[in-house]
């Protein structure tokens, strides 16, 4: 059976080995072996695509363990290594279990294929104590996480049913769902550039129990963490206007009661995102954003000149400069808080992902919060003063009503740059050398001049 690629789509050739990794799947033709193939529609997340086409179509459900790029100078399928679980639904005649040892180069009807079946073996057999790849490309290392898992959740009177989804697959990262007979719990593993994750999480989750899910178990050596899966429904699958309310009410009280223990979470490894630390990168962000101006070879979008660029330096300041005047307290942010990592339900939210944590101005995660309202809702200034409102309230026990609206009012463009400018990716030359990222932080500083215009345009306070 060979899988068919539609438009938007991205076919994946699956190495599939059997649990003790003696025999390989793979599908029959006249012309010779082949891997298995599935097509799964793009910015999707793979593994759990991948695993759900192999299960649908295939009649196997497995573990992926991770990528490998194509041949090179190949524009062919990408590569999935995995290995089998358990047999599900009708089995496909023309695939089958193979013993490896009787695989050879010329068995394949593409002769690359055995040399990629040999390599993703070698990677699966290594042991985790031998290697710095990552605990997540061995063969066994599912059936371990298993046994973990089952020890953990038993003095809550669980256990697995097992029945699980998976997914992200990598060396080093991983999300697994399982279900249980009681509540499912969520399997998460972190690596870099995000390792930070695991120290921040199992913090927040002492500190601020009431708002991170409850974790019951973690393991160093994986950067993992069990917790329970929170009561409720995504942010993201609602348009109900009183869950977005709550949403931003309990981002207020999560905020608010971390004002007392900004420093423990700073030093669980939170960035700091104060308005003197950005003060200090502002100038030689902006620097560095009109060199990217001056590579841009394509119009539109505008390229913005250096005076234009200056100007909106000045007023960056400027603005920061007033925030600082108001005296709002730092307090624990999330630079990527976004409908998808809120669980609401009453009377307050689960809030997910932390790798994004700060310690700083609260008001910008709020605004990011508001940005993907605006999605939802569209340009509704009713529906949005009553999101303001429920987020504002909560703050009027700490601050002046006056402080808290100069404070959004200076927000909009000031979280673009903490956005943009949080941490050294727009001085990393290394990474600026992906064709997309340049783009994107140029797009970011012409947004940024947009809010400041309408910022300008709106007229500001006089300092006091």
């Amino acid at each position: 059976m060979k899988v068919t690629r539609e438009p938007d789509s991205e076919t994946y050739r699956v190495i599939v080995f059997a649990r003790d990794g003696g025999e390989i799947f793979l599908r029959r033709s006249k012309a010779g072996l082949h891997f298995p193939e599935v097509s799964i529609l793009q910015c999707r997340r793979v593994a759990e695509n991948v695993g759900a086409e192999m299960k649908k179509h295939w009649g196997v459900e497995i573990v992926c363990l991770f990528e490998l790029p194509s041949p090179l100078g190949s524009t062919r399928a990408r590569y999935m290594v995995a290995k089998h679980w358990r047999t599900s639904g009708n089995a496909v005649p023309i695939a089958q279990w193979i013993p490896l040892r009787d695989v050879s180069e010329v068995s394949f009807a593409e002769p690359d294929d055995h040399s990629i079946m040999r390599e993703s073996f070698a990677r699966c057999s290594v042991s985790f104590s031998d290697t710095d790849i990552g605990p997540f490309t061995r063969l066994n290392w599912f059936e371990e996480l298993c046994q973990w898992v089952e020890g953990a959740i038993m003095p809550m009177e669980l256990h697995l049913t097992g029945n699980f989804i998976q997914l992200s697959a990598c060396p080093t990262f991983s999300l697994i769902r399982f279900e249980t007979n009681g509540s499912a719990v969520w399997f998460k593993a972190v690596g870099a550039p995000n390792r930070d994750e695991f120290a921040i999480t199992l913090k927040l989750a002492e500190l601020l129990p009431n708002f991170l899910p409850t974790v019951v178990r973690a393991r160093k050596d994986w950067n993992g963490w069990l917790a329970i899966e929170a009561n409720g429904r995504e942010l993201s699958a609602t348009t109900d206007m009183g869950l977005w309310e709550i949403a931003a009410e309990s981002l207020a009280r999560l905020q608010i009661e971390s004002l007392r223990m900004v420093n423990e979470v700073r030093a669980s490894g939170a960035r700091t995102l104060s308005t003197v630390g950005l003060s200090a990168v502002v100038r030689p962000f902006f620097d560095a954003m009109a060199q990217l101006m001056e590579q841009q070879t394509k119009m539109p979008p505008p390229i913005l000149s250096k005076q234009e660029i200056r100007l909106l330096q000045e007023r960056i300041l400027d603005y920061l400069a007033r925030l600082q005047d108001l005296g709002i307290p730092d307090a624990l942010g999330h630079l990527d808080l976004n409908p998808g990592n809120i669980i609401v339900s009453f009377p307050c939210c689960t809030f997910l992902d932390w790798a994004e944590a700060y310690v700083g101005y609260p008001f910008f995660t709020f605004q990011y919060l508001l940005e993907h309202f605006r999605r939802t809702f569209g340009a509704d200034s009713v529906t949005e003063s009553r999101l303001i409102k429920a987020y504002a309230q909560r703050w009027e026990g700490v601050l002046a009503s006056k402080v808290i609206n100069e404070g959004l009012l200076f927000s909009p463009p000031l979280a673009i740059l903490a956005y943009a400018a949080g941490n050294d990716t727009w001085s990393d030359q290394q990474r600026l050398k992906d064709h997309a990222l340049p783009g994107y932080m140029r797009g970011l500083t012409r947004r940024m001049l947009r809010e400041a215009n309408l910022l300008s345009n709106r007229g500001l306070p006089c300092m006091s």
